[in-house]
C-alpha cells in the first residue's frame, strides 16, 4: 500500500472509531438494486431497536414545545435557557460542510496532504486550534456543531468524490450523485442526520446538493454572511467569489439561520461582509404584494445550450402553474446568454493553471479524480493567466452584469406592475442530479455566480417513469447537449428528487427566502 493510501484509510478509520459502537449498523447496506432509496434507513434502524428518532425541523428544534405541546423537560430545559439567553439557535445541531474551522476538529477538505496539518502546512501552530468565524458566531447563538461533512478534493466538482471517505451517493437514488460540493451536506440533511447545515457555492455547490437531495438551500449574494477564517481553493482569486449558506429542510429553515447571523453583526468581524443587517420591512413588502396578487416572476426553460431532462421540464410546469394558479404572472425569461457567463466563470477558476490543486495533491502524491482532472489536468501544465488577462477578464464580468441588469429593469415595460420582475425561475442544472462521472455541464448554475444574485432552491416532486419519457426523436444541439441527453435513462432516474432555483437580486436574502416560502407553501412543502 503506497504512503497515501495508508494514510487516507487511517483518516477514516479514525472518524469510524468515534462512532458509539451501540450506533453501528449490523449490516452493510443492501446493494443498490436491493434497495435505491434509503432515506428511511436511520428511522427503519430506529424501529428496530437501534437508535430513536425524532424529525424536527430547525425552527421546532430551536424553540422546543414552548407553545405548550409536549411537556418533556428534555424539550422545555433547553428552550427556557435559549430565551433567557437570547441565543436563538440554543440546541439546535448544525452540521458543516469540511471547509469550515472548528476548534479540535481536523480539516482535510478532501486532500490527503492535508490529514495531520493546518492546510496542508505543519507546525503552523493552527493544527485543531483555528476556527472560522462563522463557527464562533453559531457557537454564540447556542448551535452545536456536532458534525462535519464530506467535500470533494479541490471543492471544484458537482460531485463529491475524495480519496479519504470515497464518492457520496444519493441517498433518495443511489445510482445518482449527492452532488458536490457540498454533497455530505446534502446526503446528511437528506437522511434526516441534520436539520441544518452550512455549505459554500462558487458554481453551485450549495445549490446542486440542496436541488439533488430534496431540500432547500440558500446561495446569498458574496460577503452578506461570513467567509472569515475558511479553508478554500485558489485563494486570492476574486472575480468569483465562493458564498457561504445554509441547507435544510424548510424555508423557514434557512430563515432562521441566516436572520440569526445576521444578528451578529458579520461586518465588525470578516472585512468583506457588507453592513446589512436582516431586514424585516423588505419581508412584509413580499407578503403584502403577494396578498395583493402583484407578484411576477420570469421563467427559464432552457439557456440555449442543453436541454433539461424531462423531470426538470416537468418540475418547472408544476410551479409555473402553481405560481399562475396564485394569481401571480409568470412570463418567458430571455436574458444575455449564459453561455457568456459559464465562460467567463471558468476563465477565473484557471487563472493560476491549477497550481494551488496540484500543489495539494503533490503533498501526499495521492491520486486526482477524473472528475476534478477535467478541468485541471492529471498533471501540471495549463497556462496561467498574465495580470492584464485577469483584468480583461474582470472587464467582461463588469460588462456582462451591466447587460444583465439593464435586461432586468427592462421588464417593468411587460409585467404590468410597472415594476420590473421579482424573481425568476430555473433548473438548477439539466438532470435531476447526475449519474457518477457525468457531470457533463455547469451552465445553469454558473450564471447566478458570475451576476453575484441571491438564489434559493425549492424541492418541488419526484422523477417518474411513467410519465418522465425519453424522446428518442431528440436531436441534440451540441456536443455537451448530446452527453446530457444520452445520460438519461427514465428507469434510472426513477425517484429521485426534482428541484428548481428562484433568482433574486444581488443582497436580496430576505425577498427571496420570502418568495421561496409562498412558493413552497403552494407546493405543499410543510416539511422536505
Amino acid at each position: 500500500m503506497s504512503d497515501w493510501k495508508a494514510l487516507a484509510q487511517g483518516k477514516a478509520e479514525a472518524i469510524n472509531e468515534l462512532i458509539p459502537q451501540k450506533w453501528l449498523l449490523p449490516a452493510p447496506l443492501p446493494s443498490v438494486d436491493e434497495q435505491r432509496d434509503v432515506t428511511n434507513y436511520i428511522r427503519d434502524s430506529c424501529q428496530h431497536g437501534r437508535l430513536r428518532s425524532r424529525r424536527r425541523t430547525p425552527s421546532v428544534l430551536s424553540q422546543g414545545p414552548a407553545q405548550g405541546r409536549g411537556k418533556q423537560e428534555r424539550w422545555l430545559r433547553p428552550s427556557a435557557i435559549g430565551l433567557q439567553t437570547n441565543r436563538p439557535l440554543h440546541g439546535l445541531p448544525v452540521s458543516l460542510k469540511d471547509q469550515f474551522h472548528v476548534r479540535d476538529v481536523e480539516t482535510t477538505m478532501g486532500y490527503v496532504g492535508w490529514i495531520d496539518t493546518f492546510e496542508g502546512k505543519k507546525g503552523t501552530g493552527k493544527e485543531k486550534a483555528s476556527e472560522s468565524e462563522m463557527v464562533r458566531e453559531l457557537r454564540t447563538l447556542g448551535a452545536v456543531l456536532y458534525v462535519k461533512t464530506s467535500v470533494p478534493h479541490t471543492l471544484m466538482s458537482g460531485e463529491t468524490i475524495n480519496n479519504i471517505i470515497g464518492y457520496t451517493t444519493n441517498p433518495k437514488n443511489r445510482h445518482l450523485t449527492a452532488g458536490g460540493s457540498s454533497g455530505g451536506e446534502g446526503a446528511l440533511i437528506s437522511l434526516k442526520g441534520s436539520a441544518v447545515g452550512f455549505g459554500t457555492d462558487i458554481a453551485g455547490s450549495i445549490r446542486m446538493p440542496a436541488a439533488f437531495n430534496g431540500l432547500y438551500g440558500l446561495k446569498p449574494s458574496t460577503g452578506r454572511l461570513p467567509y472569515e477564517g475558511m479553508a478554500t481553493s485558489m485563494d486570492g482569486q476574486n472575480t468569483v467569489l465562493s458564498a457561504v449558506g445554509p441547507l435544510a429542510t424548510s424555508a423557514g429553515g434557512l430563515r432562521l439561520v441566516t436572520k440569526s447571523l445576521l444578528s451578529q453583526q458579520p461586518w465588525l468581524h470578516d472585512p468583506l461582509v457588507v453592513g446589512i443587517p436582516w431586514r424585516d420591512e423588505v419581508e412584509k413588502e413580499v407578503f403584502q404584494l403577494a396578498k395583493g396578487r402583484g407578484l411576477t416572476f420570469g421563467i427559464l426553460v432552457h439557456d440555449g445550450v442543453v436541454t433539461p431532462h424531462p423531470p426538470v421540464k416537468r418540475a418547472l410546469d408544476i410551479v409555473k402553474a402553481q405560481i399562475e394558479g396564485l394569481g401571480y404572472k409568470v412570463m418567458e425569461w430571455q436574458p444575455p446568454a449564459h453561455a457568456r457567463a459559464t465562460e467567463i466563470l471558468f476563465k477565473a477558476m484557471l487563472y493560476d493553471g491549477g497550481a494551488d490543486v496540484h500543489d495539494n495533491f503533490e503533498l501526499s502524491g495521492e491520486k486526482i479524480s477524473t472528475q476534478i482532472a477535467g478541468l485541471y489536468g492529471e498533471t501540471r501544465g495549463k497556462p496561467q493567466y498574465t495580470a492584464s488577462q485577469i483584468a480583461a477578464t474582470n472587464v467582461e464580468k463588469r460588462e456582462y452584469q451591466k447587460e444583465y441588469l439593464d435586461f432586468w429593469n427592462s421588464t417593468s415595460a411587460i409585467t404590468g406592475t410597472g415594476r420590473p420582475i421579482d424573481a425568476w425561475l430555473a433548473p438548477v442544472a439539466p438532470f435531476v442530479a447526475a449519474r457518477p462521472g457525468r457531470y457533463d455541464y455547469y451552465g445553469y448554475s454558473t450564471t447566478t455566480n458570475l451576476l453575484d444574485y441571491t438564489t434559493a432552491v425549492i424541492p418541488v416532486t419526484l422523477a417518474d417513469k411513467k410519465v418522465d419519457l425519453r424522446d428518442e426523436t431528440y436531436k441534440p444541439l451540441n456536443e455537451e447537449d448530446r452527453k446530457v441527453w444520452e445520460s438519461y435513462d427514465a428507469e434510472i432516474y426513477d425517484g429521485a428528487h426534482v428541484a428548481v432555483q428562484l433568482v433574486g437580486r444581488r443582497y436580496q436574502e430576505e425577498k427571496v427566502l420570502a418568495l421561496a416560502e409562498i412558493i413552497g407553501e403552494a407546493l405543499g412543502n410543510k416539511l422536505v
